[in-house]
């Protein structure tokens, strides 16, 4: 019954993020779909109207839709998204949270924060600055980056946004133009057959309502492609996979106290009485009791959290029948688990290097898997992808802000993992420099190497 619930919820919230260059429309987009949503509210309206720094003379309204995302002082007086914005709309089908990220390379992280977190990406191309003297028309870099970065992290969902067409006259040979281009990236980087919707995010075109003035485009606009998106929980890949994040227990003063570990449900399910294995250890327990929610503020034993089972995406305390040594980034997992995680001291992931300074092969850093953290060294650069010619360079270097390559790493003792490709979970990881706790790199593990 829980199971059902859960997953008629996930099916009616999407969550999409907007992505592509400064200035290819992102904040406006956002603006216009809450605007013709009717999701602004009226002193909102006004406030917006009053701001000093709109940046646009706007045929509607006179409002500047882009300063509905754009909440920072700072953004206002640059005319730039810098931090992820976060908007919550619906209409009567569904609801939907929304991410506006920055489109300045310089944020590229802030990107692949919201990214990671979507189900769908929208990557807007602003059409009067795709160069079509070329054959195919030249696309802007962050286009490349941001589709790059997409495909990366297997978001299950992208539409092309091309944005701007009011100031080409809705043109349908340009448009035509920019969807060879938009076809040979999607190609190229291996990202599944794109839809594109023209569109004018400041005049409303194609965004909500249908535009008058593309007559020869017969498809969905933007709100009704996301409104019939097929966002059903895909099969799971991978079966119970429960990292401990916290090791609860009482004073320790009577034989029987309370010991539970909490954590998060990443995928499959748990019930009293399951047999289940410990990693890396390797042990085997019995599940004897099952909370839900971590319970931080209360006792985790509290009877009216007690429950027979618990799903994925559930915050659970589990207590074990057996006595056994488990600490935080230990991983339960069913012992009868067909496709149990892969123990493994090197591995080889596609990075987004996300730090000022290049990545070093000489130094250590952290690497933060799951609730694990544990010391990781650049074994080997394998890969470092070209964003111009979206080709893996022949000579490899150390990665710099903003790129992706594929590097080998060995760590300091086994973690237990799926690759990326089964689960985005417990296949994923971001490295911390030591040095200055800032995180350099997000990475998705693509090979065990032992």
């Amino acid at each position: 019954m829980i199971q059902s619930h859960n997953a008629a919820t996930h099916q009616n919230v999407v969550r999409f993020i907007t992505a592509g260059s400064v200035d290819d429309g992102k904040s406006t987009l956002i603006g216009r779909l809450l605007y013709d949503t009717k999701s602004i509210l009226v002193d909102q309206l006004e406030s917006l109207s009053k701001t000093k720094h709109a940046r646009v003379t706007s045929l509607d309204a006179g409002v500047d839709l882009a300063l509905l995302t754009d909440g920072l002082e700072a953004e206002r007086e640059q005319g730039i998204t810098i931090d992820v914005a976060y908007r919550y709309f619906s209409t009567p089908k569904r609801k939907f949270i929304v991410a506006d990220a920055p489109g300045h390379e310089q944020y590229t992280r802030n990107l692949v924060t919201g990214a990671s977190q979507s189900d769908v990406a929208v990557i807007l191309v602003d059409a009067t600055r795709v160069d079509l003297n070329t054959q195919p028309s030249a696309l802007l870099a962050q286009t490349k980056r941001h589709a790059a970065i997409v495909h990366l992290l297997d978001l299950r969902h992208v539409v092309f946004a091309i944005n701007k067409m009011d100031l080409l006259d809705f043109d349908e040979q340009v448009f035509h133009a920019i969807k060879t281009s938009i076809v040979d990236l999607s190609e190229k980087i291996g990202l599944p057959e794109p839809t594109l919707i023209p569109m004018s995010a400041l005049l409303g075109a194609n965004v909500v309502n249908a535009s008058k003035d593309t007559p020869w485009y017969e498809g969905p606009t933007l709100l009704e492609w996301l409104e019939a998106l097929d966002t059903s929980p895909q099969s799971e890949k991978t079966g119970l996979r429960f990292p401990v994040q916290y090791v609860a227990r009482q004073d320790g003063s009577a034989s029987d106290d309370f010991r539970g570990y909490l954590g998060q449900i990443e995928s499959g399910s748990i019930h009293v009485g399951q047999k289940i294995t410990v990693l890396p250890e390797n042990r085997e327990a019995t599940v004897s009791k099952i909370y839900l929610g971590n319970c931080s503020n209360q006792n985790p034993a509290s009877a009216n959290n007690e429950v027979e089972s618990a799903q994925t995406g559930e915050a659970v305390a589990i207590s074990l029948t057996e006595d056994i040594d488990v600490s935080r980034g230990c991983l339960f997992i069913s012992a009868q688990d067909p496709t149990p995680p892969i123990l493994c001291k090197q591995i080889s992931a596609d990075l987004c290097w996300l730090d000022s300074e290049p990545l070093s092969l000489s130094r250590k850093y952290a690497l933060r898997h799951t609730t694990n953290t544990i010391s990781a060294k650049v074994k080997a650069i394998k890969q470092v992808l070209d964003i111009q010619t979206l080709s893996h360079a022949l000579e490899t270097h150390p990665l710099t802000a903003n790129e992706i390559g594929r590097v080998d790493f060995v760590l300091q003792k086994p973690i237990a993992t799926d690759l990326f490709s089964q689960s985005q979970k417990t296949g994923a990881f971001i490295l911390i420099d030591e040095a200055t706790n800032h995180t350099v790199a997000a990475g998705m593990i693509r090979e065990a190497l032992n």
